[in-house]
């Protein structure tokens, strides 16, 4: 059975650069998790290593991912400058493995009209098929106004907007997250809790600024089984009793325009609870490379869990093809 993985992290050594050399008051303390074990040579790399990699896990197809937190944090000529670099190289390695990879676009989302320009300027590049973007860039958030051109080029060009965790704010951190011996605020505040709260709300505030009646084509992809959304999308639809401007409930946006990916996590009860609240079609399959890596049959164990052959299909392929209109094997 063929299989698409489409949240797989690389990043540029000038974009990890760039952010270890940001002022400490501003600097993002999650890029340290990057420095784990062998995880820094596998994010810079994107050729025979990467595709090695793969064919160990049965990985058929990356779609290539900027590692947390891209270049969201960053002055904005830099990032306009590491993204359009970033974009490039990815396109040459998509070029390179034709058959194998395909790139999310990298956007310099602090200078919100030069990421408009990236984004079309990318459009016809080899292999970009989407966008890996973040909650917040500085104090903006994804739903603000300033992003509504972005999300309307994004909806138009076809391509869906992953929406990675990233750290809390300085001010949340401190409020919620400190306290304790460095390395667990960081754990906390990041992978332990964190991440996922920041972006799972970022989808809620984009269903409820109404971005999706102004802009009904736009596709948006929450990873780790959405990110807490649905362990909680009863309680979340209750906003819609408040929210009365919107053309249908809270909830209803999730049918249309939100997808889950599994982010290396292969569980199955994970997968019966998000199909109590979602739809097989709108689960997508990733492994959160480097991060996770994959064994050899992992992948055949988790989706055999589903007695339907079809079903199996669209988790592990079929579903990908759709979203990001790749050719099909």
């Amino acid at each position: 059975m063929r299989v698409v993985a489409i949240e797989e992290h690389w990043t540029t050594p000038e974009i990890d650069q760039a952010l270890r050399a940001q002022p400490a008051q501003v600097r993002d303390p999650s890029v340290v998790l990057n420095d784990r074990g062998d995880i820094p040579a596998r994010l810079f790399d994107i050729g025979d290593q990467r595709i090695e990699a793969m064919d160990a896990a049965g990985v058929d197809v990356q779609i290539l991912s900027i590692a947390p937190p891209g270049a969201h944090g960053l002055p904005a000529a830099e990032a306009v400058a590491l993204s359009r670099d970033a974009n490039d190289r990815a396109a040459e390695a998509v070029s390179r493995h034709p058959a194998r990879l395909r790139a999310m676009t990298t956007l310099p989302m602090p200078d919100p009209d030069a990421a408009v320009a990236e984004l079309l300027r990318t459009a016809d590049l080899p292999g970009h098929v989407g966008i890996m973007s973040y909650g917040r860039s500085g104090d903006r958030p994804l739903d603000d106004p300033a992003y509504d051109e972005l999300l309307a080029t994004a909806a138009g060009l076809g391509r869906p907007v992953f929406v990675h965790p990233q750290i809390p704010p300085n001010a949340v951190r401190e409020a919620s997250y400190r306290g304790l011996e460095p390395p667990l605020d960081l754990a906390l505040a990041t992978f332990g809790w964190g991440w996922h709260i920041e972006a799972g709300l970022a989808a809620l505030r984009l269903i409820v600024r109404g971005t999706f009646d102004r802009h009904p084509d736009l596709q948006i992809v929450l990873g780790h089984w959405g990110e807490m959304l649905l362990f909680a999308l009863d309680r979340v639809d209750s906003l819609s009793n408040i929210a009365t401007h919107l053309e249908r409930r809270v909830a209803d946006y999730f049918a249309t325009n939100i997808h889950i990916a599994t982010s290396g996590m292969l569980t199955p009860r994970l997968l019966r609870h998000a199909l109590d609240y979602t739809s097989v079609d709108r689960i997508l399959l990733s492994g959160d490379y480097p991060f996770h890596r994959l064994e050899a049959g992992a992948v055949t164990d988790f989706l055999h869990t589903l007695p339907d052959r079809d079903d199996q299909e669209k988790i592990a392929h079929a579903n990908a093809e759709s979203l990001y209109r790749l050719e099909k094997a």
